[in-house]
């Protein structure tokens, strides 16, 4: 039988006061302002895909028309979810190249005029790519349909303006650029989207993934009462988190993180072998780029001999069908940094090298510095 035994040097939060329903309530408060939104946000005591299920599962009723917009694998997780719920799905597809555009949910939209709900990402972390969410809101809004948003990477990397693109449903998690926990997440409902959850009669109830429960027992019973024992180490870090973006200035984190795409991005583009995956500047996340490797080398391999040569960069091959051709710099959160994006250029020439392939290491760690002063320099 093998012992499990602690660290006791490290440090532990343990028998902390318990978190009340005030303090709950407070850091709900700091989330809304930070999404930008006055409508109702609720802190959901799991990772993002807890919300993001419940939204669906809460607003879209059997019968329902759905567009689901895919640019990227959580568009396709979407898609399985509205089919459960008895929706038939409109799928939108853009290639994981660049992002989809405002003109083709239009055209969706005119084209099946029953549609009356609309599921988007804002970011894919996975795929690079970043959809102009505040021309697709205002295309969704003349519709009239509800608008669904995973902002979950894109919140603190980018402007998140939930009200002002009328996005009904609107979830983040702490996790990405806000460098903060994996454990909570949130979601803010408009006072739409309330109406159409409480008109489904298949919204879960009695449910983890019930919205309603939360807005009954915890909204309309004006926040003095917590419906279950909060995640209460997860909930502080959250809240730690905002307090960490509020100090710093968001308009300064955005600022790091557009400067982190634009390096890493001007870098690759003298270096020698890989391309940036996403072709145009303007599509491109801010919270990670993605790389399509030389012709005829493994992206797992360029990946794993970068991690050789520095184990602390962010660099990662991506998952399932594109591991072997998509490189993913990860540059969100404390990442942001501009030693640290010349350390992931530094390991990816360095990987590159010991494949076989020519680099142009200086020129890429002198661009990508260029690029970095001049977006710091202009925010």
């Amino acid at each position: 039988m093998t012992a499990v035994t602690a660290n006791v040097d490290a440090p532990v939060l343990l028998d902390l006061p318990p978190l009340d329903a005030a303090r709950f309530a407070r850091i709900e408060d700091k989330v809304a302002a930070l999404m930008r939104t006055r409508c109702d946000v609720v802190a959901t005591q799991g990772e993002a895909l807890l919300p993001l299920e419940a939204c669906i599962r809460s607003a879209v009723r059997p019968g329902s028309t759905a567009l689901n917009i895919i640019t990227g694998p959580y568009g396709e997780t979407f898609g399985g979810w509205l089919r459960s719920c008895g929706a038939e799905v409109v799928t939108l597809s853009a290639p994981f190249t660049g992002a989809v555009t405002a003109e083709q949910v239009a055209d969706a939209l005119r084209e099946r005029p029953e549609i009356d709900f609309v599921s988007l990402v804002h970011a894919e972390a996975a795929t690079g790519n970043t959809n102009p969410v505040a021309e697709i809101g205002a295309v969704v809004r003349e519709h009239g349909a509800l608008l669904m948003l995973d902002a979950v990477a894109s919140v603190g990397a980018e402007p998140l303006l939930t009200d002002e693109w009328g996005v009904d449903l609107c979830v983040i998690g702490g996790q990405k650029a806000l460098a903060g926990p994996a454990g909570v997440s949130a979601v803010s409902v408009s006072a739409r989207a309330w109406e159409r959850i409480a008109a489904n009669e298949q919204a879960p109830r009695r449910s983890y993934l019930s919205l309603l429960d939360w807005k009954e027992r915890w909204i309309d019973a004006g926040r003095t009462a917590l419906p279950h024992a909060p995640a209460q180490l997860e909930m502080l870090a959250l809240e730690q988190a905002v307090d960490r973006i509020e100090a710093e200035g968001l308009d300064r984190v955005i600022a790091r993180h557009r400067a982190a795409a634009a390096a890493i991005r001007a870098g690759v583009a003298v270096l020698g072998g890989p391309v940036p995956y996403v072709i145009r500047d303007e599509h491109a996340a801010p919270a990670a780029t993605t790389l399509r490797a030389p012709a005829g080398v493994d992206a797992r391999e360029v990946v794993a001999a970068a991690v050789a040569a520095d184990g602390a960069v962010p660099v990662q091959a991506a998952a399932g069908a594109l591991a072997a051709e998509m490189i993913r710099v990860n540059h969100y959160g404390q990442a942001a940094d501009r030693a640290v994006v010349l350390a992931s250029l530094a390991a990816l020439a360095t990987g590159l090298r010991a494949l076989g392939v020519e680099v142009d290491e200086d020129a890429a760690a002198g661009a990508a510095g260029a690029a970095w002063d001049e977006v710091i320099a202009a925010a």
